[in-house]
């Protein structure tokens, strides 16, 4: 057993060797710029309001990709998940950003208010005085800011339980400041590596879980209300919600397969991830790609079935005239292209075809943001891409970059307790008379993949 050999030991070395210098430089260069640009054109004059509009739009994104990211965790915990051992930590990762999406939504509120949410102002009078209160300045603010802060509470408090064990395995390859924050973590949760606390942490770290996911449904069924939806107030559709958050939770899958191609590299573990892991990710990818098209087509069916002003005028407005490009490009990116990219099983094994469907879905979710925010709030005919627009996405996709490689330089990125899972399943497949479907003996981690040496440090590429 793995457990009895050197190699866990190395595994909690090299989980905590990464320096993320690649994303540590290249986000704090991307949010200088990003912040430059934003101030130049984000404060004053005519594009100060498309430069707020696209910073909405940026937050909507990266926050769903955030809390998407630790809802996978979640469900990886819920469902006793044992292919992801060695590569949930990557998703993990993505709560840094949490705090960066808490400063966002009070900007949004309060200086960017006006250029968000200031047609409102002319149209919440003739609505329902109970939808009006519902929609007011104060009390939206308040719902968000409220949901969000106990999601990621409730989310750090799960990534922290999940990551104690691993700091207490790994406090003796730190050194320093670093050590005794990996001790006291571990002694603030009276964990000692005994097999009683082992079962009380995950217990403790089961019940975050199925915590998180109720909380994550609603949290980010508001922000979709609430982001999206009350920008054209008139309209209504009680599946947006589910759509936002389910979106969010496909793009964390594809942010995991490029994260996990290069921190295994980065960590030098790359041995240990087996084209089966791959296989299993890509899976996910592929099938929550088909969900997200059920639900868009769930959702477009009702309202063009229905032919009511009030729901068909949100769609006709994104699918007609000069935003059609921008639809079209959605569909292709969202669906189209992943779904035939990733039907068959080697491109899920592939590391770099998977990783490249992964960012052309990526890339596709922001247009969708941009598609579901913009005409309801843009005075121009059409999309409009220039440095009032390149500011807030810098900004965001530095900030993400940046918080990202502040926690893997912080906290263990590979959990040793959970590899050891993974490993010693896909070692006891070797020699089996049937293997899962679309699985063969080269697919999985060989035992001279798990004995020998993981590597001489890490390197950026």
């Amino acid at each position: 057993m793995i457990r009895d050999s050197a190699v866990r030991e190395r595994l909690a070395a090299h989980s905590v060797a990464g320096r993320y210098e690649l994303f540590l430089g290249l986000g704090a260069g991307l949010a200088l710029l990003g912040l430059v640009l934003f101030f130049l054109r984000g404060l004053s004059g005519d594009e100060a309001a498309r430069a707020w509009q696209i910073f909405h739009v940026n937050w909507l994104y990266f926050t769903g990709i955030a809390g998407g990211s630790v809802a996978l965790v979640a469900a990886q915990k819920i469902t006793k998940a044992k292919w992801s051992g060695i590569i949930v930590r990557f998703a993990a990762a993505a709560v840094g950003f949490f705090p960066v999406s808490i400063l966002g939504l009070i900007l949004i509120f309060t200086v960017g208010y006006h250029h968000v949410y200031g047609h409102m102002e002319h149209e919440l009078p003739g609505l329902f005085p109970a939808k009006a209160w519902w929609l007011s300045h104060p009390v939206m603010f308040t719902r968000l800011l409220v949901g969000l802060v106990a999601l990621y509470w409730v989310g750090w408090r799960l990534i922290r339980a999940d990551m104690v064990p691993d700091m207490y395995e790994a406090r003796g390859a730190v050194t320093g400041a670093r050590r005794q924050k990996f001790e006291r973590y571990a002694q603030k949760a009276g964990f000692d590596g005994s097999p009683v606390m082992e079962a009380v942490q995950e217990h403790r770290i089961m019940r975050l879980a199925c915590v998180y996911a109720i909380l994550y449904a609603l949290a980010f069924t508001f922000v979709a209300f609430d982001g999206i939806m009350a920008l054209q107030p008139h309209w209504f559709s009680n599946l947006l919600g589910g759509w936002y958050f389910m979106a969010s939770f496909l793009a964390a899958h594809m942010l995991l397969a490029l994260t996990m191609l290069y921190g295994t590299k980065h960590l030098g573990i790359r041995d240990l991830l087996s084209a089966k892991q791959r296989h299993d990710l890509g899976k996910l990818c592929f099938g929550f790609t088909v969900f997200w098209a059920y639900l868009m087509w769930a959702q477009f069916q009702v309202i063009w079935y229905a032919n009511l002003p009030e729901e068909t005028g949100f769609v006709f407005a994104r699918l007609w005239g000069n935003w059609l490009p921008v639809g079209r490009a959605v569909l292709l990116g969202m669906f189209v292209i992943p779904f035939f990219g990733l039907l068959g099983v080697t491109p899920k094994k592939t590391p770099a075809i998977l990783g490249l469907f992964a960012t052309v879905s990526l890339c596709a979710l922001w247009l969708e943001r941009y598609l579901l925010v913009m005409p309801s709030v843009t005075a121009a005919d059409g999309p409009r891409f220039s440095l009032a627009e390149v500011g807030p996405t810098a900004l965001f996709l530095g900030l993400f970059l940046l918080t990202y490689a502040l926690f893997a330089r912080t906290f263990p990125m590979v959990s040793p307790r959970l590899a050891d899972i993974t490993l010693n399943r896909e070692l006891g497949h070797h020699g089996a008379a049937h293997y899962e479907q679309d699985e063969a003996d080269k697919d999985y981690v060989h035992e001279q993949d798990v004995e020998k040496d993981l590597g001489k440090g890490t390197t950026d590429h």
